[in-house]
């Protein structure tokens, strides 16, 4: 039986160790360029290699994240990284760049390819274009149901999402950090505006909310289900977490393998309720099942860490605070009151008769200094508990079994062979003679080779086969380390090489038409005959087809529809991969087109035109691609949602800008002001302009 992985995050090496010791599958890590997690402290070339050999001493597998977009002057700078990874044999790198895929696929063939959860895949259209590729794993979208997942076909390997943050945007479909920020979740720099307080207006009126965090999720946390999820049709789950602590991954990864293990022996694994209160206390901003069980996953009131319940303030002054505890409280654990947002750690901490003690236990009265100048009671939470750390950090290095077989026979080279069950190493020699005075036992031999101190290994098993001889001590011992040494470098080497030569050619194919994007009938008879069209309006698409108008498809689509000889304009994977042959075809700017590559690969499967991302500034690019199209005015998508409140039309910062909401199957929400680039030709789109601004621009 073939178990689903467990995969776990790290963001340095302290952190990857961690997550080895404490049970992780595989482990996935991220280089200083080209990975999604720009602020984690990530890893150099060099301590990419270390990793390399350190998760394959252990059997674990490691893959590098290069899940970013590239731009054009990059593409030979991401080619070497690639050969590089390559080269120390990490096992696979996840990927999200259409183009550099594509690329890589024809340049590195053997170096294997995840596509990342970046991609947006969320239908098995998705997943036979990726396989086509020669995509081994698909990350699947967070918004994906339990249900949804085991429906799918395509013979991929999937991988999903099951403890960690989540994002509220499909992912690889926010541009709200890169075009608001300046610094792009597609290039690993995400300045976390869903974690930003907001209020929203139903036209000039603002809507009552419960809290200002409006687009805040809460973490996702699957300890309550991990027997359905092993039951579905999933081969890899994935904890978030890059810039967690290592105490952090290494306690996560600890719940979630005891818990897999456990129902792969047959029973039906269950969380302690110690393990909840941990993981809360390590990190949390609420719980949810998340999509995958169809859960609510907004937490509006606090965008920050929430910790485990504490206790209670039952008695407050200047000088003192004091809580009766619903757990115990250590000194040095950092405590938050929960109305008030106030925290603090607790570096004096005193019982019920006000002596400085370490701890106080549960059901005790704790008084702790009033540094924060709280003055009502209060719910108190622990955001960091020292006994936690110090309990996670305690777990004992990983160690593998092995196996001696030493047979010393008289008048024969001593044979000797160390085996880990994958890796066999013999070695013949000295020629044995029959002792002349006391012979080698058994017991010796054992107690040399059983010896392995620092060692990765544990003896597991020993079979001796033992003559009259003698065998000095000191030869065995070093036998012992010479043959240890050699099956670590056998489980650590890698002899992967490739060469390749890349080469741009010009293709200079350009477009010089104009398209528009209308929302409506009226705007589109304004623009009608003056330039291509776009409409979300299907029956609009119907009525005005023969006259250059094109159907924009859903930003996401679950079902496909058999269109054939029809103009459309593509937003997603499984529509590129559905409708190319049999339709004329344009790919929309959500694909993250920002290489010649990409457009490259799109129009050999079919695609006319290509968009390019509004994060592309440099159109560099189009010298070396098939036609292209630029967004050269108007409001574009900023973020689409799975789920989102019904009542509102705006969404307002705390700058003062509104942001446009439509609602329908899912939330899109627009861009607060108009992309202006009308020195070029491209794409206008329409939003609430009046007859005579859309004159004017026409």
């Amino acid at each position: 039986m073939v178990k689903t992985e467990l995969l776990s995050p790290a963001g340095n090496m302290e952190t990857l160790i961690c997550a080895v010791n404490n049970g992780a599958d595989a482990v996935y890590i991220g280089g200083k360029v080209f990975g999604a997690r720009a602020f984690a402290t990530n890893f150099s070339l060099d301590e990419l290699k270390e990793a390399v050999k350190y998760c394959h001493l252990y059997g674990v597998k490691l893959y590098v994240t290069a899940n970013t977009v590239v731009f054009e002057n990059e593409i030979e700078e991401f080619l070497n990284y690639m050969k590089s990874l390559y080269e120390m044999g990490v096992d696979a790198v996840i990927m999200q760049d259409l183009g550099m895929i594509s690329l890589v696929r024809r340049l590195i063939p053997n170096l294997e390819i995840h596509a990342s959860t970046q991609i947006n895949c969320h239908n098995d259209e998705s997943l036979y274009l990726l396989k086509n590729m020669g995509v081994t794993r698909a990350v699947l979208a967070r918004e994906m149901s339990l249900n949804e997942i085991n429906e799918l076909k395509c013979p991929i390997e999937k991988e999903i999402f099951i403890h960690g943050a989540l994002c509220v945007s499909y992912s690889g479909q926010c541009l709200f950090s890169s075009l608001n920020g300046g610094r792009s979740g597609n290039r690993g720099s995400c300045t976390g505006s869903c974690r930003l307080p907001y209020e929203i207006y139903d036209g000039k009126n603002k809507i009552k909310t419960d809290g200002k965090y409006l687009l805040s999720t809460k973490e996702l946390c699957s300890v309550f289900n991990i027997k359905d999820i092993l039951d579905a049709n999933i081969d890899s789950l994935k904890i978030e977490g890059r810039m967690k602590s290592p105490e952090y991954v290494g306690y996560v990864t600890r719940v979630y393998r005891r818990l897999i293990d456990e129902y792969y022996t047959g029973g039906n694994p269950k969380v302690t309720e110690e393990e909840v209160y941990n993981l809360k206390t390590l990190f949390n901003r609420e719980f949810t099942k998340g999509y995958l069980f169809e859960d609510d996953i907004y937490n509006s009131k606090t965008p920050n860490h929430l910790g485990s319940k504490l206790g209670k303030v039952i008695k407050v002054n200047d000088n003192k605070i004091y809580i009766k505890l619903g757990n115990e409280l250590y000194q040095e654990d950092s405590i938050r009151f929960c109305e008030s947002f106030k925290g603090m750690t607790v570096n004096k901490l005193y019982n019920e008769k006000g002596l400085l003690v370490n701890h106080v236990d549960k059901g005790g009265v704790a008084i702790v200094d009033n540094k924060v100048g709280l003055n009502s009671k209060d719910n108190v939470n622990k955001t960091i508990s020292k006994s936690l750390m110090s309990m996670i950090n305690k777990v004992k290095p990983k160690k593998i079994a092995i196996s001696f077989n030493l047979k010393a026979l008289c008048n024969k080279e001593l044979e000797i062979t160390i085996s880990d069950g994958m890796n066999v190493i013999s070695e013949k020699s000295i020629l044995l003679d029959k002792a002349k005075n006391k012979a080698t036992t058994k017991e010796e031999v054992y107690s040399k080779l059983s010896k392995l101190g620092t060692t990765p290994f544990y003896l597991d098993k020993c079979d001796i086969e033992l003559d009259n001889v003698f065998i000095p001590m000191s030869y065995l011992n070093e036998l012992r380390r010479r043959l240890c040494d050699k099956l670590i470098s056998k489980r650590c080497e890698c002899n992967n090489m490739v060469n390749f030569k890349y080469e741009k050619k010009i293709i200079d194919e350009s477009n010089d038409s104009v398209s528009v994007l209308v929302r409506n009938e009226k705007q589109l008879k304004l623009v009608l005959g003056k330039c291509r069209i776009y409409t979300e309006d299907y029956n609009l698409y119907k009525k005005y087809k023969g006259k250059n108008v094109f159907y924009k498809l859903p930003r996401i689509m679950n079902k496909f529809p058999d269109f054939k000889n029809e103009n459309l304009l593509v937003s997603e994977l499984g529509g590129i991969y559905k409708y190319c042959h049999d339709n004329y075809v344009i790919a929309d700017y959500p694909l993250n087109i920002t290489n010649s590559e990409t457009v490259n690969f799109l129009h050999s499967l079919g695609v006319k035109i290509s968009t390019i991302s509004p994060e592309v500034t440099d159109f560099e690019m189009e010298k070396y691609s098939y036609p292209t199209e630029k967004i050269v005015y108007g409001k574009p998508d900023l973020m689409i949602l799975k789920t989102f409140r019904k009542d509102g039309k705006y969404l307002k910062n705390n700058m003062n800008n509104y942001f446009p909401i439509i609602h329908g199957n899912y939330t899109t929400i627009l861009h607060h002001q108009n992309i202006d680039l009308r020195k070029y030709k491209g794409r206008y789109i329409l939003f609430d302009e009046t007859e005579k601004e859309i004159n004017d621009i026409f």
